[in-house]
């Protein structure tokens, strides 16, 4: 029988026996980290309580979605369930309470003693790395990664930020019984398996540009481009008409931003009663911003999966997929076609308000870890 690292469970979000199907199918471990991504669907305080009683044990982390990711394809109104064994696996989480009160020193120092009390008991296990999860409405994301960076240090770290389907009215994260909103867990780990961090995205820049003018960077909201209104502004760049402008217009025409070589989206969330932007993701006055045309997700997305398969096949692959990503698949009638990708290749996760890599929050992407067979020799791992 193949040994397994990494297992993974699926319950719907309306079963009232939900966390004892997950626990069943799960499997009898002992793990040292749940996660659990949980549709708002579900009873979310009931789920994080239960779950707390059914791995007693094991670290517990995890956040409310904008969809899961089951390692069936896409699902909706679903709780997917990982668990990584602890004969394999170690791992601490690390709470971050209030966003609203990030002291740089104290969470660097913190997290760097949580990296050293890992290392001191498992040095054995040779890989380390982290997962993050964070509050998609806290308007924090782009502060947190950065704060953190010092205490990362060239840990790989990957997250996605939580989500609340398309309500966008409240999104949770958990650390073991503690559920909370405008906060974040990190999970520090230790694993014998040899580890991918990755980054894909479709979005391709244009020469046509715009600058922020007029902004409320505190709030992600843009008031003016190029001295215009903001969504009159953009519709007239992109072609269309303001009252015309949806998620979906969002979806096609993304925003980025350059960053040395590489052009970063800075995602659009919504247009206001007041023809404001509001934006996943940082924004400030005087940024230029490109406008970008996606291509094929499909296509994109299958190369980019099937070179995750080099030198070997993953044993688990461990994901956060934009919103934006999913809404193109639904209304471009792809998400068929999207969900037998994941499939094919066994990718679990939730669909994300952001996400993240390293010191960035980004958006329009697909970033996570690929885990391989402990003694894959890995080359070329850099997102």
């Amino acid at each position: 029988m193949e040994e397994q690292f990494i297992t993974r469970a699926l319950a719907s979000a309306h079963d009232a026996h939900a966390v004892e199907r997950l626990a069943s199918s799960l499997g009898p471990g002992p793990f040292s980290l749940v996660l659990l991504f949980v549709s708002p669907e579900a009873d979310v305080p009931g789920i994080v309580s239960g779950a707390a009683k059914a791995w007693p044990d094991a670290r517990i982390a995890g956040c409310t979605t904008a969809g899961e990711i089951s390692g069936a394809g896409y699902e909706d109104g679903s709780i997917v369930a990982i668990g990584f064994r602890a004969r394999h696996f170690a791992a601490e989480t690390l709470l971050i309470p209030d966003l609203s009160q990030l002291a740089a020193s104290e969470l660097s120092e913190a997290l760097l003693h949580v990296r050293q009390s890992l290392a001191r008991d498992h040095g054995h296990l040779p890989e380390e790395f982290a997962l993050l999860f964070v509050d998609g409405l806290s308007a924090r994301e782009d502060e947190l990664a950065s704060v953190l960076a010092a205490g990362t240090g060239a840990m790989p770290l990957i997250g996605g930020s939580a989500g609340d389907g398309t309500n966008f009215r409240e999104t949770l994260v958990f650390d073991g019984r503690q559920l909370l909103a405008n906060a974040a867990v990190i999970s520090v780990m230790r694993g014998a398996c040899p580890l991918r961090a990755f980054k894909m995205d479709h979005i391709r820049p244009t020469e046509r540009r715009m600058v922020v003018t007029e902004a409320d960077p505190a709030a992600r909201i843009v008031r003016k481009i190029n001295a215009e209104p903001a969504v009159q502004e953009y519709a007239r760049l992109i072609g269309m008409q303001p009252e015309s402008v949806d998620t979906l217009t969002f979806a096609i025409h993304p925003l980025t931003v350059r960053m040395g070589e590489r052009h970063h989206v800075r995602a659009i969330q919504r247009v206001l009663p007041s023809g404001e932007l509001l934006f996943f993701s940082a924004i400030d006055e005087g940024m230029v911003l490109t406008i970008a045309e996606p291509h094929d997700l499909v296509d994109h997305l299958a190369g980019e999966l099937q070179a995750l398969k080099q030198p070997g096949t993953p044993v688990a692959v461990l994901a956060f997929d934009c919103i934006l990503r999913r809404v193109e698949a639904q209304e471009k009638q792809m998400t068929g076609r999207v969900s037998e990708l994941l499939r094919h290749h066994g990718v679990i996760g939730f669909s994300t308000y952001g996400e993240q890599i390293g010191p960035m929050h980004i958006n329009h992407t697909m970033t996570g870890f690929a885990f391989y067979p402990p003694g894959t020799i890995l080359s070329g791992s850099d997102p």
